[in-house]
């Protein structure tokens, strides 16, 4: 590895996020990550050509891989077969796995919106006027829909999605929140006050229960390094459901946050990058970080 790591940052800067500017938040961060890493951005199609000449593969706002999935296979098998370090590491257990994990959540008991994926598991739902069914494999709400509870049977047995079809009771909820984290370190919290506009986000400052409950979701994803966004909706009742737990490329909204905020975020990630790296930080001297 050279003196300053080299990072691969992977980016889709022109894609059409609804409510969010994926270029911005991307030209944002790297420019401050070039203070310490000599730094080049690719789109996420051509991250498998060009990661062997960097020490790491740094994924930020590469867009749903629904609409890249060969590419996105061909990316992971040959970082497995160089080595190359993934930044978020590829073995998380969440989003970049896809979305089995809700249902696995639901089946062992933790506190998320109910989801199963088989006609003969719906009775497991509880009932509701309206049902939110969704791909499998989607993201970014890309194949959501809402129907009643009769159609419900017909959908799950034709299943004509790949991978086939989540089912969920469209949960009545006062609004969303999502919490952010730099390895297993909690960051900031964002809140939609609206429910119909959940990109307009507003700083929210956590309870000790909402960090205890964010905090069970990053302990079962048991990455050791890398940036997670954990989604969940406050339900009429006050509680919290897991919504999503994002592992891949989550957007971190860093324009909803206040300067101070802003800045310890970025030194964060810098310095779980470093020691992802075993690289020493900057004003360390030569001690290296396990």
């Amino acid at each position: 590895m050279t003196a300053r790591p080299a990072l691969l940052y992977v980016t889709d800067l022109a894609y059409p996020a609804r409510g969010r500017r994926y270029g911005d938040e991307d030209v944002f961060l790297s420019s401050r990550l070039r203070a310490d890493f000599d730094l080049a951005l690719c789109h996420p199609l051509d991250a498998a050509a060009l990661m062997d000449r960097f020490d790491a593969v740094v994924v930020r706002n590469s867009g749903p891989v629904i609409h890249y999935r060969e590419a996105y296979g061909a990316f992971r098998e040959r970082a497995a077969a160089l080595g190359t370090r993934v930044y978020n590491p590829l073995t998380g257990r969440a989003d970049m796995a896809g979305k089995q994990y809700l249902l696995d959540l639901t089946a062992a008991g933790f506190p998320v919106v109910p989801t199963v994926d088989r006609a003969e598991d719906l009775e497991r739902l509880p009932r509701a006027e309206r049902y939110a069914v969704k791909p499998k494999a989607g993201a970014d709400s890309i194949g959501l829909r809402f129907v009643t509870g009769d159609e419900l049977p017909g959908l799950l047995q034709g299943a004509p999605s790949p991978g086939g079809l989540l089912v969920q009771p469209r949960v009545d909820f006062r609004h969303e929140v999502s919490f952010f984290y730099v390895d297993d370190a909690f960051q900031y919290a964002l809140y939609a006050p609206d429910p119909d506009r959940r990109w307009v986000l507003e700083p929210y400052a956590p309870a000790p229960a909402d960090l205890a409950f964010a905090r069970r979701f990053v302990e079962w994803n048991t990455l050791d390094h890398g940036i997670q966004r954990v989604d969940a909706c406050r339900t009429a009742d006050g509680d919290l459901l897991l919504v999503e737990l994002e592992d891949l490329n989550p957007y971190l909204s860093l324009d909803r946050v206040g300067d101070e905020v802003r800045d310890g975020f970025v030194g964060a990630v810098r310095d779980s990058l470093l020691r992802f790296l075993g690289a020493p930080r900057p004003g360390a001297g030569h001690r290296r970080h396990p």
